[in-house]
Parts: structure tokens; C-alpha cells; sequence
């Protein structure tokens, strides 16, 4: 979500269909998912949300990153690169060990 924000500020329907795009549509989020989650960034300060009416359409809450939310995200990048490192090499370890395909164990 904070990457998403990240690219800038954006309004529910267009954040769910972000995710959809960004995953291939393997990831089908609801608003009744999607809300609590930007609620909940906004009340620890990550988020902040405004509320607009377009010149044509109704009235829409858009949502932007707070310069903590940009910290996190960036927090949120290094965990995950430390994870993907560490599962890569153990991935790359056991198919290392692995005995061929084919071959009787």
C-alpha cells in the first residue's frame, strides 16, 4: 500500500485497481479490505487523507504519504530485501543438495 502511495496520491478505487494491475490480477482486494488498512495508516501518521469533489463524479478521499510513511516504506524495503536475499540463498543451497532430476534416492 505504502508503494503504491509512494508513486502518488490516489483514492480507493484507483489504489484496488493498482494492486489488480501490479499483480497480474492474482490479487483481488475489496474495499471492505482496503479501507481498514488506510484507516489504520493514517491513524499512525503515514497517510494523510483528504477529501475532494472532482469538477465531474462524486466526492472522493484521497490519500498521500506523510514523510513517516516514506521512512517506513523505506524500512519496509530493507526487511524485504533481507528476507529475499536470505530465501534466495537457502533456495539456491537446497536445489545445490538436490539430487538430479531423474536420479534414484
Amino acid at each position: 500500500m505504502l508503494a503504491i502511495l509512494a508513486e502518488g496520491e490516489s483514492y480507493g478505487y484507483a489504489i484496488l485497481k493498482r494492486v489488480d494491475e501490479l499483480s497480474g490480477g492474482d490479487l483481488e482486494w475489496t474495499d471492505g479490505m482496503l479501507y481498514p488498512v488506510l484507516h489504520r495508516l493514517n491513524r499512525m501518521g503515514l497517510v494523510e487523507a483528504t477529501w475532494r469533489h472532482p469538477d465531474s463524479g462524486r466526492r472522493r478521499r484521497y490519500y498521500r504519504l506523510t514523510e513517516a510513511g516514506t521512512e517506513a516504506l523505506a524500512e519496509h524495503r530493507r526487511q524485504w530485501e533481507a528476507v529475499n536475499a536470505t530465501l534466495t540463498a537457502a533456495w539456491q543451497r537446497l536445489q545445490a543438495s538436490a539430487p538430479p532430476a531423474g536420479a534414484s534416492v
